[in-house]
């Protein structure tokens, strides 16, 4: 008797401490959601708002645009340097605005917030677009940025203007523009009337630009982008161009945008091509979503106007091909996971793949329940459900749980990334050191092992190796850099998970 009552009680403890430890391993989304749309307001360039809340950064790049007398004052650094490239800012900009539109009613009152900084790179790219027939697709030299260690208040490498037009073209940055601010104007439509339509008739006028005049922007402004962003194959800006019909059609719904989707579609390039670890590689683009490559973004967007009708083809086939390419029991994988459980893909900066997909699997998700849907993969048959575990794993995995316990959120729990690739926030701030600090002259900061003196909160670094490990030093740029188009996706997982724990 009493040594049932023992093991009883045992028992019980057990269960109790499976509880505590899911408890306390359990993750706190909306802080995360906040840090994650936070981390935006330290990668602003030009005049920060008084609002800014972000307050170690100050004023930037005050005369970007003056070079072709243009104001471009505004929009994004997209990484741990001090360029705007116009094509990852484009794309960050349109999956903020589809974070918005799939799972804004879960932001709460990081929502605002998250208007704030879809509508801080809007304003840019209408800068940017400004001038009929002309397309800015990068400010700042990177080559001179890139050989310098500098903070952005400080910088005194050349602010070049670089504009793609009608006889230099670039297709690619152009046509995601024109999704931006397509996606943008959706977001705004309620609330801002007069601004949203601002927005999609400016994303029409690109739209035209961008395909009438096609070809590669890497052509027209060679080292303004490359090689950082750009598209290495020869039509690769073909997806861009289905890309922003198709959300010019989700926005408008005017055939003509459905028609050119439908008519081009067919004729998208099998496959991708990218610099990997300096050489150039192919992949399937039907599996490929991020600032270079649409496809799978294009069949899921599409899937969610057309499931269970008569257009469904090729868009909900396609986009549970691109399902069945990333769930890790099935025969068609064609993605790689650590042992911890991290999704891998071949590329830099790894999370980008881990969250956009994510991003992808979650949306798609939603759409399948509206209209009773699931997955075939051949063997096995997964329900809505496997794809938000899927996606819950990977954020999971970003925020703590992974061999490491190691949170890759700066600022977020206790262990996090203290030496992160990024000018600003290793260099000591404008409060702490006013005087002005020269190209190499911050190299010692690069350099140190210490800390970085400024908090990047929120930002999303690249991520460990396959293996799970992670060096945490500011030299190792692939794992410890953060980006732009890393978080902006990021912000819709984390405000679904909110809400569904």
């Amino acid at each position: 008797m009493g040594s049932g009552k023992c093991m009883t009680l045992l028992t019980l403890l057990a269960v109790l401490g499976m509880v505590m430890v899911d408890k306390v391993g359990s993750q706190n989304y909306g802080d995360a959601l906040s840090k994650c749309i936070l981390f935006f307001e330290g990668q602003r360039s030009g005049k920060l708002p008084s609002n800014q809340r972000m307050i170690w950064r100050k004023d930037s790049a005050l005369r970007d645009g003056s070079d072709l007398d243009m104001d471009l004052l505004g929009g994004y650094y997209d990484a741990g340097d001090n360029v705007k490239f116009n094509f990852p800012m484009a794309f960050s900009t349109t999956m903020l605005a589809w974070s918005v539109i799939e799972f804004g009613q879960f932001m709460g009152p990081d929502l605002q917030h998250a208007l704030d900084s879809i509508r801080w790179g809007a304003d840019y790219l209408l800068k940017s677009t400004d001038l009929p027939g002309k397309v800015t697709a990068a400010v700042g030299n990177p080559i001179a940025d890139h050989n310098c260690w500098e903070r952005p208040e400080d910088m005194d490498t050349p602010r070049t203007s670089y504009v793609v037009n009608q006889t230099h073209p670039g297709s690619e940055v152009s046509a995601e523009t024109a999704a931006a601010l397509a996606a943008s104007s959706l977001v705004f439509k309620s609330a801002h009337h007069r601004y949203s339509i601002l927005l999609v008739n400016r994303a029409k006028e690109v739209f035209e630009f961008a395909d009438k005049f096609r070809g590669n922007y890497k052509d027209s402004v060679g080292q303004g982008v490359c090689p950082f962003y750009c598209d290495w194959g020869s039509y690769s800006y073909m997806d861009e161009l289905t890309w922003g019909a198709a959300w010019l059609f989700k926005v408008t719904k005017e055939q003509k945008y459905w028609d050119y989707v439908q008519n081009n579609i067919p004729n998208l390039p099998r496959r991708v091509i990218r610099l990997v670890n300096g050489d150039l590689q192919a992949a399937k683009t039907f599996a490929e979503f991020g600032w270079d490559t649409k496809d799978a973004g294009i069949n899921v967007l599409l899937s969610g106007l057309v499931m269970n009708s008569t257009s469904a083809e090729p868009y909900v086939p396609q986009a549970d091909r691109f399902v069945c390419s990333v769930l890790p029991e099935s025969p068609y994988k064609s993605v790689t996971y650590s042992p911890g459980g991290l999704l891998f893909k071949p590329g830099g900066s790894n999370m980008q793949h881990a969250i956009a997909l994510s991003f992808l699997l979650l949306v798609y998700a939603q759409y399948l329940k509206k209209h009773d849907g699931s997955v075939n993969c051949g063997t096995f048959v997964a329900a809505p459900s496997r794809l938000e575990q899927i996606a819950k794993g990977q954020v999971d995995y970003i925020l703590g749980k992974n061999p490491l316990g190691m949170s890759y959120m700066v600022g977020f729990s206790q262990k996090f990334p203290k030496r992160i690739h990024h000018r600003a926030s290793s260099l000591p701030s404008i409060g702490a050191h006013p005087r002005h600090i020269k190209c190499k002259d911050g190299s010692p900061y690069y350099e140190t092992l210490k800390p970085n003196p400024n908090l990047l909160t929120g930002a999303i670094i690249g991520g460990p190796d396959i293996k799970d490990q992670f060096l945490d030093n500011r030299t190792n740029a692939g794992e410890s850099e953060p980006t732009t188009y890393i978080n902006a996706p990021l912000a819709g997982i984390l405000a679904y998970f909110k809400a569904f724990p």
